[in-house]
């Protein structure tokens, strides 16, 4: 997971790691996808409005290295679709929910993927 709040990500790592899933935590986009350059994830989660790189640009840099990463952005920022129509204007599609989010629905949304996720932002 990815988020530049520790307490949110620290958090969501704990309640995957008790489900079941490798989580790995990161406090900001380059970090992320420096750790996805050393061992490629099978899942993502990470907040968007983050600063110097925010979460869209981190999910696109992962899934050029990553392609089968799953990845799944949330946000509770209105920021966040101008950024998502920027994105999908240079061809990337991300799946977003609403923050808060209940952690009952990030463990939906990563059901089906390996279990080496990166809980994010």
């Amino acid at each position: 997971m990815i988020d530049d709040d520790p307490i949110i990500v620290d958090t969501l790592a704990m309640i995957l790691k008790v489900n079941g899933f490798d989580a790995v935590v990161s406090y900001s986009g380059d970090h992320a996808v420096g750790l996805a350059r050393v061992a490629p994830f099978s899942a993502v989660i990470s907040d968007i409005m983050m600063a110097p790189m925010n979460g869209i640009q981190a999910a696109i840099a992962i899934r050029a290295l990553c392609p089968d990463c799953k990845i799944v952005l949330t946000s509770g920022n209105e920021r966040t679709a101008v950024l998502l129509a920027e994105a999908a204007r240079d061809g990337f599609s991300f799946d977003i929910l609403a923050k808060p989010v209940h952690p009952s629905i990030i463990l939906e949304a990563l059901r089906g993927s390996h279990t080496r996720v990166m809980p994010g932002d």
